[in-house]
């Protein structure tokens, strides 16, 4: 959960912070997963199964009126009846709905001098360009994932009944788009014309990205890495096709799942990469 969202929850009656503080061997969720749990109602997720279920059940009881903190330390083994084998340490406080707005700010202690909530990362920018059957699919599977989507198309309510949480733009020059991307943006470009993903292939090239997926053939990528090279332009990391290997299926849900499996993985590899510069 972000700090946003765990203000909102708390918004209407308070609530309690359930946020996992420490984790050693195998655990469902890493350090700084939290849910927010009210009397009828858990949001987020701490990582499922009997653990969460004993944290809501914890919860339950603070919100009934008993301790206003609490730290709970379980280990996942037979006492649980699992088999991790690690351990999870989750820190729990009553809040009211009047101390629910500290945590927009994307970092507050559940109690004075106490464990610290933060913002996970901020989402990594995906652009896809191209609002036609596989695009559409693609933006439905990509939108719950931990991405900033922006859906790009040139025609006129290509966008429209974009999912909640993706940016839709409709603008007659979507390579414009993706020059003046952020430079961390993933691109995924399947526009109804080549002569269009070419501009907007080269524009991101120029920009500079570490991926650009291109729908299409190993034919397609071989005619337009010559003419990117025609224009001074790299293609080493354009990748067409796009999805996961050995995924022949081109029904737009399967070419969207294929996809955004893959956005996951790209993502994991520059955030390794990132932390090891």
């Amino acid at each position: 959960m972000t700090g946003a969202e765990i203000a909102a929850a708390l918004a209407p009656d308070g609530g309690v912070v359930a946020l996992v503080t420490e984790t050693r061997g195998s655990a469902p969720r890493a350090a700084g997963a939290a849910m927010v749990v009210t009397a009828t109602d858990a949001r987020g997720t701490i990582g499922g199964g009997a653990v969460e279920h004993r944290v809501i059940a914890h919860a339950r009881a603070m919100l009934a009126g008993g301790e206003a903190r609490a730290t709970l330390d379980f280990p996942l083994g037979p006492a649980l009846d699992q088999c991790c084998g690690g351990r999870m340490t989750v820190a729990l406080a009553l809040v009211a709905a009047a101390d629910a707005p500290r945590f927009a700010r994307g970092a507050a202690a559940l109690w004075p001098d106490g464990p610290v909530f933060r913002d996970p990362p901020a989402p990594r920018p995906v652009f896809v360009y191209g609002a036609g059957h596989v695009g559409a699919a693609l933006v439905r599977a990509l939108a719950p994932l931990p991405f900033a989507v922006r859906w790009i198309d040139a025609r006129a309510g290509f966008t429209a009944g974009a999912p909640p949480g993706v940016s839709p733009v409709e603008t007659p020059l979507p390579e414009a788009e993706a020059a003046a991307a952020p430079r961390e943006a993933l691109h995924l470009v399947l526009t109804h014309s080549h002569a269009l993903d070419l501009e907007i292939v080269a524009a991101a090239l120029a920009r500079g990205t570490a991926f650009v997926g291109l729908i299409g053939s190993a034919t397609k990528r071989a005619t337009f890495a010559r003419k990117l090279r025609a224009r001074g332009l790299d293609p080493a990391c354009l990748t067409c096709p796009i999805g996961l290997p050995g995924l022949h299926d081109k029904r737009p849900a399967v070419i969207a799942a294929s996809v955004a499996a893959q956005m996951l993985l790209v993502d994991a590899a520059e955030a390794t990469r990132s932390s090891a510069a």
